[in-house]
């Protein structure tokens, strides 16, 4: 019996045969992952359980929640306004978000705030889950913030922060939050199953996530990584099948701008595809110069917390990180998701792709890793 569904076009093969291995060699569940290449769809793989309480299968079109993976929709979305000419990532956020400039972050540039160098990686307020979904209390929070850190002299991973500091200075520059600008500029008028927020009319057909035996378990709830994950408490990780955990429509539903997207592959793989070589007579969406600005790397080496996983970031995108996430080169750019998933584009070769699942094995996942591999392999064939 066929572990999948879907196909590939000639001399892709290589992806398909990963795809199914894949199912083999690791605890997954249920997964997609599309390719497109010059605009053109060249793999469309599904296959596995969507819900493993009921055993419904996946399907071409089934979401699924990509965590972090919302940092590369609210990326594109700043590199459009730059591109428009409405956003300097040079100038300070302050420009934008006047209110933003109390307590020494008069300084902090967007570029900075997408490269995770503000130095406002968590939040001292303890916010309520009702709070964090109304949007202006963290808006709030974040003006009040002290830095950790003089900012632009350290980095570290600005989780949940990232979202909501560039989100907003989308929503004054545009009057929507990202998650609505996306939809209204991008997701929209190009079809794409990709959102921040999930509609409420999705919540049935998603895949729900499961987690793999022996992950670890995250540190203490004072220790800065958990605050950063959590909001101080306010959400919980991953507590999947918990209140207010990620299999919650109550937290799935919510515009949570920097961990809370859901997509299926084809719609995140399209994304990335329609930002570097258009898609379905749309031109290409980001042009190469401001592909040039987001791929120059902004941070690497050691974080705040001490602790290098090997990651570059550009300026709001992950880069091509060899010990990290090696994609297919120094045009590469995309983000991931702590469940596994990561979409990218690369428009030297003019890829978009995404590798989506359901089920989160944690550190060490060599999933999507091991598609790009066999895509790589394919594309230099």
């Amino acid at each position: 019996m066929e572990l999948y569904s879907g196909w590939v076009d000639e001399g892709f093969g290589a992806v398909a045969d990963t795809f199914s291995r894949n199912f083999a060699e690791f605890p997954e569940l249920g997964s997609a992952a599309t390719v497109f290449v010059g605009g053109r769809k060249v793999v469309e793989l599904w296959g596995g359980v969507a819900d493993e309480r009921t055993g419904r299968a996946w399907e071409q079109d089934t979401a699924v929640p990509v965590f972090s993976c919302a940092k590369g929709i609210v990326s594109l979305c700043a590199h459009l306004l730059v591109q428009e000419g409405r956003l300097d990532l040079d100038a300070p956020v302050s420009r934008y978000w006047p209110e933003f400039a109390q307590h020494g972050k008069d300084l902090v540039t967007c570029r900075m705030a997408l490269g995770h160098r503000a130095g406002i990686p968590a939040l001292d307020a303890v916010l309520g889950f009702e709070e964090i979904a109304a949007w202006t209390p963290v808006i709030r929070a974040i003006e009040e913030q002290r830095p950790l850190w003089e900012p632009d002299t350290a980095y570290e991973y600005h989780g949940h922060v990232f979202g909501f500091l560039i989100g907003e200075v989308i929503r004054r520059i545009t009057g929507l939050t990202p998650g609505a600008y996306f939809r209204k500029t991008v997701g929209d008028p190009l079809g794409l199953r990709a959102w921040i927020g999930l509609p409420a009319k999705e919540m049935d057909g998603r895949a729900r996530l499961t987690e793999a035996e022996g992950r670890p378990a995250m540190p203490g709830p004072e220790h800065l990584l958990t605050r950063i994950v959590t909001m101080n408490g306010a959400l919980v990780f991953p507590g999947l099948d918990e209140p207010r955990g990620w299999n919650d429509p109550a937290l799935l539903g919510m515009e949570l701008p920097g961990a809370g997207a859901s997509a299926s592959a084809s719609g995140l793989a399209g994304m990335y595809a329609a930002a570097v070589s258009g898609i379905e007579c749309h031109e290409r969406l980001l042009a190469p110069e401001t592909v040039t600005n987001a791929v120059h790397e902004v941070s690497s080496g050691k974080g705040w917390l001490g602790f290098d996983a090997g990651a570059r970031w550009g300026s709001g995108f992950l880069l091509n990180s060899a010990a990290f996430r090696p994609m297919l080169g120094e045009r590469s750019f995309g983000n991931d998701g702590a469940g596994g998933q990561f979409g990218f584009a690369d428009d030297e070769f003019g890829v978009g792709f995404a590798y989506v699942a359901n089920r989160m094995i944690g550190h060490g996942d060599a999933r999507a890793n091991r598609l790009i591999e066999a895509l790589r392999g394919c594309l230099n064939a």
